[in-house]
């Protein structure tokens, strides 16, 4: 049964190791985060035991079983299963009633995400993330990056514009013109998280820009 050892950090409960769940687990262990990992699989939960200790073979996911393993005693627990979506929202519901502050599931649909969301989860769709951030690459060769914040706010990471170089801060005026923020510039490896009115745009420039989705498309159209 895992028990929390660090007061402070957060510890994170893994449940599922699909290729999503897998991907996140070996992130947070990357970054030295303090894990609870479940799955069915004896195989997949061997090969996680490299990186935690907390890693348990469970034959279902009932409230009592997840108890037995701990998971109650982790700030964050991140439900990785959503294509059986009885399963995922039964697991959800014994999440929040064993009162882990945080719960994240991963949902299949708008309608599945909806339902997860009534029962008090924070809903991921990682893979209409992933298609949105690759659209918009896909849509404007200099746009390096694409992050959905919400539906109103989002990040994008791209080349200047040709018809930037040259020109200040003050001169380009993306608020206005375009209804973007700048957050920071990066050029040769170097980054200016503080971007002064009087910055000259020059080549080589990436700019990391935030605004609504139509804002950063009207933006990444003048980049060819």
């Amino acid at each position: 049964m895992f028990k929390k050892a660090k007061k402070n950090d957060n510890t994170y409960a893994v449940i599922g190791l699909g290729r999503f769940g897998y991907a996140l687990t070996l992130e947070l262990a990357a970054a030295g985060a303090e894990l609870v990992v479940l799955d069915q699989d004896e195989e997949k939960i061997r090969e996680i035991r490299e990186y935690t200790e907390n890693a348990f073979v469970v034959k279902n996911l009932e409230k009592k079983t997840l108890e037995e393993t701990g998971v109650q005693n982790c700030d964050v627990a991140i439900l990785c299963i959503g294509e059986h979506i009885d399963t995922s929202i039964l697991t959800t519901l014994n999440l929040v009633e064993l009162g882990i502050k945080n719960v994240i599931a991963k949902a299949k649909s708008y309608e599945h995400g909806k339902i997860l969301e009534k029962l008090g989860a924070e809903v991921v769709y990682p893979e209409r993330d992933m298609a949105i951030r690759l659209a918009h690459r896909l849509e404007a060769s200099k746009v390096l990056d694409y992050i959905q914040l919400s539906e109103k706010l989002n990040i994008s990471k791209l080349i200047v514009p040709n018809a930037l170089i040259g020109k200040n801060v003050i001169e380009a005026n993306l608020r206005q013109n375009f209804g973007v923020n700048i957050i920071a510039i990066e050029n040769a490896g170097v980054v200016l998280d503080t971007v002064t009115p009087g910055y000259t745009f020059k080549e080589g420039d990436i700019l990391f820009v935030s605004g609504s989705r139509d804002s950063l498309n009207k933006l990444s159209e003048i980049t060819e």
